[in-house]
Order: C-alpha cells, then structure tokens, then sequence
C-alpha cells in the first residue's frame, strides 16, 4: 500500500495522522498547523497540579508529544516543516493514518465533557457499545476500576489509551472486533 493509498478515509477523503511533536509544545503546534490552514485535533484533560504555593487545575494533552492532524499526501512536507515537530507517526519513514473511527470516538468523548484521563494501552477484555446517553454507539472495552466503571477507548498506532467514566448500565456486550486477542485471563468486567 503507498502513501496515497493509505491517506483516504473511506468517504474518500484526506486521513487522519498522529504528528509526533516535542513534549509540552502540542498547543504551539497546533496554533501554527491553524496558522498554515491544516486540520487538528488535540485532546485534552483537566489535571490538577501542585506548586510550591498552590495547587492549580491545568489542561494537559491525553497523549503527550502527539497532535492529530487530518491531511492529504501533498501537505506533509508542510507538516514536517512545521517547528516543533519531529515526524509523523508510522512504520518507518512511511505515515501510517490512524481509523477514522479512533478519532471520532475520542473527539466524541471530549465534547461529552465526561471524566477524561489517559489509561494504560490495554488489548484484553470484555469490548462493549453504548446504548444510551450522550456517548451512545460508542464502543471500546470496559473496566471497572475502585468501584467506578470506565470505558477504554484506544488508538491502535500510538499504543496508548484514554479511560472515561461511565455507567455499566449504559453498555451491551457486543462481538470482538476482527484482529482483537483476548488475554487467558480476563483483566475486565463488564459488571
């Protein structure tokens, strides 16, 4: 497959890719990917922080040292030349696009405004949907974590995840994905 095969999403047009940048310079990137006309999407969190005087609530990135940015082939040479950024995520020099899907689900989450933290990359599990609420059709593997039921949505490229907190009323067990390898012993409940 070539770049231009894989940079197409399947209404056709440009994909998704995960912009590996330097750590704590995701914000400055993205305002100069606005600048130079590109799309973005960066994630965030509300994280409280500790300071020698105060304690202070910060918005920080859910996966640290990386913006999404949906683009053509043509304009990753505008991309890479961009400051602050190392390259773009892939196997090799060559981009790999991350699923549609992956992001909708996460920019879906974001405007919820539903409890976001980032989670360990985890590839065990119960995989369920949600059938009610803001969130509904949502899928992703859920965990019940100190009495609090979260929903694990994950971006395969980047092997990292983003928990959410949840209802386990709100979810239906559904079929595992093609490709998805269980573990022998299950770290999940879908209580």
């Amino acid at each position: 497959m070539t770049l231009s095969e894989s940079t197409s999403n399947a209404a056709g047009g440009p994909a998704w890719f995960a912009v590996q940048v330097k750590t704590t310079h995701e914000k400055r990137v993205t305002s100069l990917l606005d600048y130079k006309g590109h799309e973005w999407f960066l994630p965030l969190y509300t994280a409280r922080r500790r300071w020698s005087d105060r304690i202070k609530r910060v918005e920080i990135p859910l996966f640290p040292g990386y913006v999404f940015s949906r683009f053509a082939p043509p304009a990753r040479v505008s991309i890479l030349k961009t400051p602050s950024v190392l390259r773009i995520a892939g196997i090799g020099n060559t981009p790999m696009p991350i699923d549609d899907h992956e992001i909708a689900a996460l920019q879906r989450v974001v405007q919820s405004g539903a409890g976001l933290s980032p989670h360990p990359f985890l590839k065990v599990g119960q995989w369920v949907r949600i059938e009610t609420g803001s969130l509904y059709g949502l899928e992703g593997l859920i965990q019940d974590v100190r009495r609090c039921n979260r929903l694990i949505l994950s971006v395969t490229l980047l092997q990292r995840s983003v928990g959410v907190e949840i209802d386990s009323a709100w979810v239906v067990a559904i079929p595992t994905p093609k490709g998805f390898k269980p573990c022998s012993k299950p770290l999940w409940s879908a209580a």
